[in-house]
């Protein structure tokens, strides 16, 4: 590894949607354990004002920052800027999902393999999309965390079927765990009210909203299994990435595309139990492998480009 104390100067670039900065931030997290880094973040966004920056050979939103090794970008809003930025003033670029343009543009590409693209030398294929949980935690044999979403682009919600889901976790377990449930800002309200009212002794509700930062992290460190609903993909991953058993509550999806295609291989594949399985007597298991995809590509990162010669 490259021995020296001067950092690599990382540019992420982002869209302002939070969804994509925490996987930029994931990836950026990971490759500081190996590497020193210096991350500046940078607002953009994609038009016709990028295609100028590229002609012209500028990028005027970093006009004040170190030239770059690295810059990253997640969601189609960077895309074309982190051509743009290359092209001004150098660095490798690293775009963590599938471009809207091709991806022999970039340096580097990280996909979800769900997205169903061949790997190639600038193609890496990752198991869902990067994330900053750390692989490791306490993960209390007794305690289970349950995470509910909503409805959402690629699935519809049923309150009722959910309501029926939960509560048949909490009646058959209910000697053995403590239950955690928490709901998201994508729940209905009414959804909220209906937790609130079961009669368990064993379950304590939260509203997601108004839970504090960090708190959901914390709740996946100590919990020794993790129920999901269907719909809250990224949070599937999250829970993997801390090693925690992971069950997955059945959604009805409006159409089956690459997420409910990427989720079906984790079942299919043992990662998962999803509800179905585990009401016919199929356990939930942790990971039989370390499950941390930043970690992965921070790692061939290091090996690729920031290591000694």
């Amino acid at each position: 590894m490259r021995n020296t104390a001067e950092p690599f100067i990382t540019w992420y670039l982002t869209d302002g949607k939070p969804g994509h900065e925490n996987q930029s931030l994931g990836l950026l997290g990971a490759l500081a354990r190996y590497v020193p880094v210096q991350a500046h973040g940078i607002p953009v966004s994609s038009g016709l004002v990028t295609i100028g920056w590229w002609a012209l050979k500028v990028f005027p939103p970093a006009k004040d920052l170190p030239n770059p090794h690295l810059i990253i970008g997640a969601g189609h809003g960077t895309h074309l800027p982190l051509l743009a930025a290359r092209r001004a003033r150098g660095g490798r670029t690293v775009v963590l999902m599938r471009p809207s343009v091709p991806s022999s543009w970039y340096d580097l590409c990280l996909i979800p393999e769900h997205d169903g693209i061949e790997a190639e030398a600038n193609v890496v294929l990752t198991r869902g999309v990067l994330n900053r949980i750390a692989s490791g935690g306490i993960h209390d044999p007794g305690r289970g965390l349950i995470l509910l979403g909503g409805p959402s682009r690629h699935y519809n919600w049923d309150p009722q079927s959910i309501l029926w889901q939960v509560q048949s976790l909490l009646k058959q377990e209910k000697k053995t765990y403590q239950w955690v449930l928490s709901t998201s800002r994508r729940t209905p309200t009414s959804m909220l009210a209906a937790l609130r009212n079961l009669r368990f002794s064993n379950l304590q509700v939260f509203a997601g909203e108004t839970t504090p930062p960090g708190w959901i992290t914390e709740q996946l460190a100590l919990a020794g299994r993790v129920w999901v609903s269907e719909d809250s993909v990224s949070m599937v991953y999250e829970a993997l990435t801390c090693g925690a058993a992971v069950g997955v509550l059945n959604v009805p999806c409006k159409t089956w595309g690459r997420v409910v295609r990427g989720l079906d291989s984790l079942a299919e594949k043992g990662v998962v139990t999803t509800f179905t399985a585990w009401r016919q007597g199929q356990k939930l298991v942790p990971p039989r492998q370390q499950f941390n995809e930043a970690d992965r590509c921070a790692r061939l990162l290091v090996e690729r480009w920031l290591s000694s010669p």
